[in-house]
C-alpha cells in the first residue's frame, strides 16, 4: 500500500471526526481500511514464513514450511 492511500485513510478519519462523511466516502474508507489490513497480514505472513526455530535436539525447523501452506 502506498503513502497516498495511507494519507487518504488518515484524511477520511479526521474528516469523519470533524464533519462526517458522505456514503461514498464511508465506502471508500472501508475499502481502503480493508486493503490496508490485508497488506499488513500479507507482510506479517511473509515474515513468519521465514522464522526458523531451533528444536531441543538441535535441528532447525522453518515455520513457513511447517505451517505456512495450510490454506493461507
Amino acid at each position: 500500500m502506498d503513502e497516498k492511500k495511507i494519507a487518504r485513510i488518515n484524511e477520511l478519519y479526521h474528516r469523519s471526526k470533524a464533519e462526517g462523511l458522505t456514503e461514498a466516502e464511508k465506502k471508500e474508507q472501508a475499502d481502503l481500511r480493508r486493503e490496508y489490513i490485508e497488506t499488513i497480514r500479507m507482510n506479517l505472513r511473509g515474515q513468519l514464513n521465514n522464522v526458523d526455530v531451533r528444536e531441543e535436539d538441535g535441528t532447525v525447523t522453518n515455520l513457513g514450511e511447517k505451517y505456512g501452506s495450510k490454506g493461507h
